[in-house]
């Protein structure tokens, strides 16, 4: 995974990929609006207010969320770690939509078949109790696994290489979704970008 490094001590809101509406019907662009202009940018602002003097300012997002413990440092930082991750990975509804190549080979190796994957992965996400996250990762022989990470959290306190996620914060689905968690969950399948998700499983 590539470093997110600060700019002159700051940390920066990351840029969508994609328009606002891109990714209609699945996450509105009033969703998208607040998730990403609200939310996350919280985050950062958050973070970089409480940079100042602590001798993080040149410190990568990454080495910031896996180094300074819990508290405000590893809740703002891992909220922005995980959203930028969360947020470039989408792509506009396809019909279909299925991983490739390698990734796909490996799902199927793991899992049994790509729909028994999107099965697993939905429920997981469903299961959690409270806010977090549900993500596929890598071990470092390049196996997959699905993980649970509640509130901030991210695979890499595993010691896993984060490859895809979804959002269980109500504030990802409640305009579009109200309490019905699996069906943000299962509707997200058509937005993945596979092809970023395949890149960050080769690195």
């Amino acid at each position: 995974m590539d470093k997110t490094l600060p700019v002159e001590g700051k940390f920066e809101l990351m840029a969508l990929p994609y328009a606002p509406d891109a990714l209609e019907p699945v996450i509105s662009a009033e969703t998208l609006g607040f998730h990403h202009g609200k939310h996350l940018a919280a985050y950062v602002n958050n973070l970089n207010a409480a940079l100042p003097g602590t001798g993080l300012e040149n410190m990568a997002l990454e080495d910031v969320f896996m180094n300074v413990g819990d508290g405000t440092f590893f809740n703002n930082a891992g909220q922005i770690l995980n959203h930028n991750l969360y947020f470039s990975q989408f792509m506009p509804p396809k019909a279909d939509n299925a991983p490739t190549g390698r990734l796909a080979e490996a799902i199927e190796a793991e899992f049994g078949s790509f729909e028994a994957f999107k099965e697993i992965f939905t429920k997981t996400g469903a299961a959690l109790f409270g806010s977090g996250w549900v993500w596929l990762a890598a071990d470092d022989k390049d196996n997959l696994v699905i993980t649970q990470e509640a509130n901030a959290s991210n695979p890499m306190r595993r010691n896993l290489r984060p490859l895809m996620t979804m959002d269980v914060w109500e504030h990802a689905y409640y305009l579009d979704y109200q309490n019905r968690r699996p069906d943000h969950l299962a509707a997200l399948w058509q937005i993945i970008n596979w092809d970023v998700v395949a890149e960050r499983y080769r690195k």
